[in-house]
């Protein structure tokens, strides 16, 4: 993994939206069933909407109900870190980009891969390459 992106508030506002910002910068989410790639099935590459960071394959990409884009695994392990989140009452393992360290959303270990993981996370804080 190259060198991390470290970019102050004012700088990322420039070219996220109010909501990519909220979400990828203050650890926010989109409402369920509400996201660009919640029901998207296509081949390509989910990346960082902050940095461009390859995440995700779309072959790992499944739908899990939750009402957010779900996959089993990252396209490497270091395309992701995760970060014990302990807020809203839960404890909770929150993704990470592995670059910028944007918030993407949530891992749980109910997914159907053979890790068991189910990535769940925000549209807003992705962008779609297609093949």
């Amino acid at each position: 993994m190259s060198e991390k992106i470290i970019k102050s508030d004012e700088e990322w506002k420039k070219f996220l939206t109010d909501e990519q910002f909220y979400v990828t910068r203050k650890k926010g989410t989109e409402r369920p069933f509400s996201g660009e790639y919640y029901k998207l099935d296509e081949d390509g590459i989910y990346k960082c909407i902050c940095c461009g960071n390859p995440l995700f394959k779309s072959d790992s990409k499944f739908d899990s109900g939750c009402g957010w884009p779900s996959y089993t695994e990252p396209i490497s392990k270091e395309a992701v870190v995760y970060e014990e989140d302990r807020t809203h009452g839960m404890i909770r393992t929150e993704v990470r980009c592995g670059k910028c360290d944007a918030h993407l959303g949530h891992v749980f270990d109910d997914g159907p891969g053979p890790d068991s993981a189910r990535f769940c996370i925000n549209s807003v804080s992705l962008n779609f390459d297609k093949k």
